[in-house]
């Protein structure tokens, strides 16, 4: 009987090791989808959701739409400057590179932030405060340690 319990435990293991794989395969199949759409697709995309969650008119539409659409071109053009110096050098960035991007990126989200302060309205900057992205790096800790590093 106990051989039995333990020849069961080790197949439900197995079994949810096996569906873990599965996700991880469907976050590439997503990114290598972004990777292909047009920054004119991405500005739709994104600017359809504030739209739905912002209830945001048809001006404010479209200067949201132009606004993306200018970063969402940044973005591709520097991805493809960063994929070509990839394949001419195999190694990571130096810690100045890596800061510059940083910079770069900090830099980007601060415009985009003033310029949505324009375009929403009081109450609706206030909830487009409140998508803001969830931070990748805490995802995988408890919910004390996380508390912790947000005071």
């Amino acid at each position: 009987m106990k051989k039995l319990l333990v020849i069961a435990i080790a197949l439900f293991t197995l079994n949810g090791m096996a569906q873990q794989k599965e996700k991880r395969s469907d976050r590439k199949d997503r990114a290598e989808m972004r990777m292909d759409m047009s920054p004119n697709d991405i500005a739709d995309l994104k600017s359809k959701k504030l739209t739905l969650k912002l209830d945001l008119t048809e001006a404010q539409q479209k200067k949201v739409h132009a606004l993306i659409l200018e970063e969402a071109i940044a973005n591709e053009k520097f991805r493809k400057e960063r994929l070509a110096n990839k394949d001419e050098n195999k190694e990571k960035p130096s810690k100045e590179d890596f800061i510059k991007m940083q910079n770069l990126r900090l830099d980007q989200q601060i415009e985009m932030k003033r310029e949505m302060k324009t375009i929403l309205s009081a109450e609706q900057y206030v909830e487009f405060e409140k998508m803001k992205p969830r931070d990748h790096k805490k995802r995988g800790q408890p919910n004390k340690k996380r508390n912790k590093q947000d005071d």
